[in-house]
């Protein structure tokens, strides 16, 4: 098969496609990866083959165009409504939130890449287009070519069960005031290249899910299960991690994204580090080299490195404090390791909070906690047994979903179907 995977320039949501890329073309497929032109070399860099599409006019869609609350991106509507109760979110709120983003996100992300995936893909004729969840220049794509198409999430589906619950609103509301902004701007490009709009341009014929069942919102969609598996890129395992260490190790990893976008950690490191001073464990905090001066002290037991892979630290750790970021909360579950997540970015707050029902976790908001509460919680993570028990449990739930290699199949058997 010819398979050609799209997404948006963004780093952590292209790694974490890069197993199933890779699974395919060691099982013999041929694999492309379509983004704009200035995201080509981290597609290369990840030993795949790029294909620049379109052009790069676009805006970063977390740091400029949501709402931020102490300069941390949330959750815009009409997205939201996915981690609401049911009866919260209304159909005019929904429907201006669609509005709003379709202006300053996804035209952006995606109008700039139309044009020139759907030419790539009529030349090549790619038999599946694999798409994440918010870059519908794929699905848009896939139809005008003809091949079967897909979403793979990198997190939970928020757009999805928000589409589901807006569907439900839409079916409600008088003919005349049943408007549609996400339906009306695909179907004028599906007018464009000769075929109707369907539902299947928002949610893919099927959605390929990494995210353990326990940990999914509820969806009416059909998700097929794929295990998580940990890609960061090119990395070297440091010589001291080749040793046990001789205190539980716990690691510190705030992410990237709050330091490149607004030039500061969600959570008060400074705070975290100090109140963990005085325990006897060893702290490992992954700090850019640029912000580590910008630190007042560095306690006797911690140890500062601007990188290290997170799926060969972790498995070494007692314990794994973490901004809620998916790949980072799923490498950590992956290896039976219990989390304190800080989450208040996007889709983290409710990913951690999830994390916390299943027993394999404590969920914090850093933005009203500080570092005594840290503290008291990573105490309780490394002398309360049930959480590495209930953390042992959610690794051998992800360990039990087909690996991207064993996958393969199944999408074979997918395509097959679709394409009829």
């Amino acid at each position: 098969m010819r398979i050609l995977f799209t997404t948006y320039a963004d780093r952590s949501v292209f790694l974490s496609m890069v197993p199933l890329a890779w699974a395919l073309r060691t099982a013999g497929h041929e694999v492309r990866v379509a983004a704009k032109p200035g995201f080509a070399d981290e597609i290369t860099q990840a030993g795949l083959t790029a294909v620049p599409a379109g052009h790069n006019h676009g805006l970063s869609r977390l740091a400029q165009l949501f709402p931020a609350d102490h300069g941390v991106a949330t959750l815009p509507a009409p997205y939201d409504a996915a981690t609401m109760d049911p009866a919260g979110p209304d159909f005019v709120s929904m429907r201006d939130g669609y509005t709003n983003v379709l202006q300053f996100w996804h035209r952006f992300d995606n109008f700039p890449m139309i044009a020139g995936l759907v030419d790539f893909a009529r030349h090549w004729r790619p038999d599946l287009v694999i798409w994440e969840p918010s870059t519908y220049a794929g699905a848009i794509a896939a139809r005008a070519s003809g091949a079967a198409h897909a979403r793979l999430l990198w997190s939970i589906d928020i757009f999805g069960v928000t589409r589901g619950r807006y569907l439900r609103l839409l079916a409600e509301q008088p003919g005349t005031e049943r408007s549609d902004p996400l339906a009306e701007w695909l179907g004028s490009y599906a007018g464009k290249y000769g075929f109707d709009f369907s539902e299947d341009l928002v949610t893919g014929q099927f959605t390929i899910d990494q995210v353990p069942a326990s940990l999914r919102l509820p969806s009416s969609l059909s998700h097929q299960a794929m295990r998580y598996v940990p890609y960061g890129g090119a990395a070297q395992v440091p010589d001291w991690l080749w040793a046990t260490p001789s205190r539980p190790r716990i690691a510190i990893t705030l992410g990237i994204t709050a330091i490149e976008r607004f030039a500061r950690y969600d959570a008060d490191l400074q705070d975290i580090l100090d109140a963990l001073a005085d325990l006897d464990v060893e702290l490992v905090a992954t700090v850019p080299a640029a912000q580590q001066p910008h630190l007042a002290r560095v306690p006797d037991n911690a140890r500062l490195v601007p990188y290290v892979p997170l799926h060969v630290l972790a498995p070494t750790c007692a314990a794994v404090i973490s901004h809620a970021g998916p790949g980072t909360l799923l490498t950590t579950a992956l290896h039976g390791v219990p989390q304190l997540t800080l989450g208040v970015d996007f889709d983290a707050p409710e990913l951690a909070t999830r994390l916390a029902a299943q027993g394999a976790g404590l969920a914090l908001d850093p933005r009203v906690t500080g570092g005594s509460e840290v503290r008291d919680a990573v105490v309780r993570l490394l002398t309360e047994v049930r959480f590495r028990q209930d953390a042992a449990r959610l690794r051998e739930e992800m360990l039990a979903d087909a690996s991207p290699n064993e996958f393969v199949t199944q999408l074979e058997d997918l395509v097959a179907h679709h394409r009829g």
